[in-house]
């Protein structure tokens, strides 16, 4: 890794260059509020998010084909392939989310041509979350990323669930910041820095006294970002919050949200306390294995497919969790992987829930998908891949997704961790296969209606095509977060030096 050297005054605009994705999505939100009041169609609006999100994506995959890693703005913002990864992966997020999105805010009535910004923004945050190196930017980031969502959830201002979803994220939200904050005040106060490599060197001194110290720091650290994660047992404002925010944004959150607070807390935890592991591992293995039971046993119990979705996505943040605890580039290679298909999953399974979105039917209780097989046999059958994928029946991307943390905590040495997931993977089972079985072994209830459009169909096709193909041929995948990850231990190396 090289360090852009800084002027005597402060930050070279040349280092700009490495902010070049998050500069053009900034300047394209600020641009989609000026359309929204020169056009009354949203469309265009929506397009013009799209084209931003592309021309970022375009910036971050030339930088990271071209561009060797480097340290920028005195060392507060890192340009890697582990960021990079993240950044194409929120840009196709937004994208989909977008695309989901048009039809749906006009069946809700909330077709606001802010909403389009707001995604752009919080989508903005996520991207320098993933590229931070002080704990400063990473806090920056989060907050753009959840001043963006709590609008977005409380949108429709109209529905009482929506603003009482909007109201309970708020407050925990800013409990669960304030957190965070404490922990990285008393980092500040031990260390006397917040740069994430700084922090690295003076844990790994053997000269220094603060280790002990650091224990209730690194704690809080992890409180707050268990919240962001919707990891147990800091999950109790998924359930209500995915049911009450519209679909579309409910599936932008569990997606680029959680998998924002993975790409920091990856970063925090390997890098800045990656030279005494014990300081953080077994409080993330009691976080993964209550994450994966909680959610598994909860979801069970649901008849509302967004709660069960939210408990879903719970578990989800326990296997991803494993890919941290096994550390080094092979377990951060596995949860990036999961991460990526866990996205793919969730937004196809949410685009569904959408798709049954009528004037007449919610779509979201469990009943509206019985017999749906009869009245709508390819909606049922892509239901299957997301279902199936979820569950991580092969040939599915989900079964590469679990295999690959699985594998990687059984190298790492813990492999009880491997066994629970497995078994609670079968209890899974049963309530992602119960969806299955309303489809397809019962008669429908009513006529279900769907509400579809040419975006929805590109949303729904990406999602299932890229779960099949990576269900049979997942090298693509594997191989681009392996390239994403070379030089990692170069990294970790560099951050275990005495910075001058």
């Amino acid at each position: 890794m090289t360090e852009v050297a800084a002027t005597s005054g402060g930050v070279q605009w040349a280092e700009l260059a490495y902010l070049t994705p998050e500069l053009i999505l900034v300047g394209a939100a600020s641009v989609l509020i000026i359309l929204d009041l020169l056009f009354r169609r949203k469309e265009i609006v929506a397009f013009a998010g799209v084209l931003g999100c592309l021309a970022a994506m375009f910036a971050s995959a030339s930088l990271f084909v071209s561009t060797d890693s480097a340290t920028v703005l005195n060392g507060m913002f890192v340009f890697d392939g582990y960021g990079s990864f993240f950044k194409i992966f929120f840009y196709l997020t937004c994208i989909l989310t977008i695309c989901m999105s048009l039809k749906y805010l006009e069946v809700e009535g909330v077709a606001f041509g802010e909403y389009y910004a707001l995604l752009l923004l919080a989508t903005a945050g996520m991207a320098f979350m993933a590229s931070a190196a002080d704990l400063i930017v990473v806090f920056l980031g989060l907050e753009l990323m959840t001043l963006s969502t709590y609008v977005l959830i409380g949108i429709r201002r109209d529905s009482l669930r929506s603003n009482e979803a909007a109201i309970k994220y708020f407050l925990l939200g800013g409990f669960s910041t304030a957190f965070l904050l404490y922990g990285i005040a008393l980092i500040y106060g031990l260390t006397g820095t917040t740069q994430i490599d700084s922090i690295a060197a003076f844990v790994a001194d053997p000269a220094s006294e603060g280790g002990a110290l650091l224990v209730l720091p690194v704690s809080l650290l992890v409180v707050g970002f268990g919240f962001k994660i919707s990891a147990a047992p800091f999950h109790m404002w998924a359930p209500d919050v995915y049911e009450g925010a519209p679909t579309a944004v409910t599936a932008f959150l569990s997606v680029g949200s959680k998998v924002a607070g993975f790409a920091a807390l990856g970063r925090v935890l390997t890098v800045a306390f990656g030279p005494v592991p014990e300081l953080w591992t077994a409080l993330l293995v009691v976080l993964a294995v209550l994450s994966i039971g909680v959610g598994s046993i909860l979801a069970l119990t649901q008849t509302n497919i967004k709660r069960m979705l939210a408990y879903s996505s719970i578990a989800h943040a326990g296997y991803a969790l494993l890919g941290v605890i096994a550390g080094g580039r092979d377990g951060l290679t596995s949860m990036m992987v999961y991460l990526f298909i866990y996205g793919l999953m969730n937004l196809g399974a949410f685009s569904i829930v959408i798709a049954l979105r009528s004037e007449g039917v919610v779509g979201e209780n469990l009943d509206d998908f019985q017999g749906l097989a009869k009245l709508h046999p390819l909606m049922s059958a892509l239901m299957l891949v997301f279902m199936f994928s979820l569950a991580g029946i092969p040939p599915t991307a989900g079964f590469v997704a679990k295999f690959s943390v699985f594998m990687a905590v059984i190298r790492a040495g813990y492999t009880p961790l491997a066994l629970i997931g497995v078994v609670f993977s079968v209890v899974s089972a049963f309530f992602y296969l119960r969806v299955v079985v309303l489809m397809y072994m019962k008669e429908p209830r009513m006529e279900v209606p769907l509400t579809m459009s040419l975006p929805l169909k590109f949303v729904l096709a990406i999602t299932a095509a890229a779960i099949l193909l990576l269900g049979v041929y997942p090298a693509p995948l594997l191989d681009f977060a392996t390239a994403a990850m070379t030089g990692w231990e170069q990294v970790s190396v560099v951050a275990t030096e005495v910075l001058p």
